[in-house]
């Protein structure tokens, strides 16, 4: 607040400590360019920051090697900017001819 009658100056948002401040998803080939950015852009905002490169793919919640692997054998449907694993539940009559029985999949 600042000025007369404590007017609002600007906008501001509560951080707390190791809340992620951005995210950006971008190629392999392009990621010298982003980890650039985020390190100039860390200067706009008071504190320390780190600068962290995940180990997943995208957004998803499973690891690049685990990715890759399901993609190949087709248990990974895309479901917008995330991606959903196939499990072994269900009805059997709503499996496709071949896919009835699955092994569970087991990350790493």
């Amino acid at each position: 607040m600042r000025g007369a009658f404590g007017k609002p100056q600007g906008t501001c948002a509560r951080v707390d400590i190791g809340q992620v401040l951005l995210s950006v998803r971008c190629r392999d080939n392009n990621g010298v360019h982003a980890q650039e950015a985020l390190r100039r852009a860390k200067f706009k905002f008071p504190g320390r920051q780190k600068i962290i490169v995940s180990r997943k793919w995208g957004f998803t919640k499973f690891a690049r090697t685990d990715y890759v692997k399901w993609k190949e054998e087709n248990r990974i449907v895309n479901d917008g900017v995330n991606a959903k694993l196939l499990g072994c539940h269900g009805l059997l009559s709503q499996r496709q001819p071949g896919r009835a029985f699955l092994s569970a999949a087991v990350s790493g």
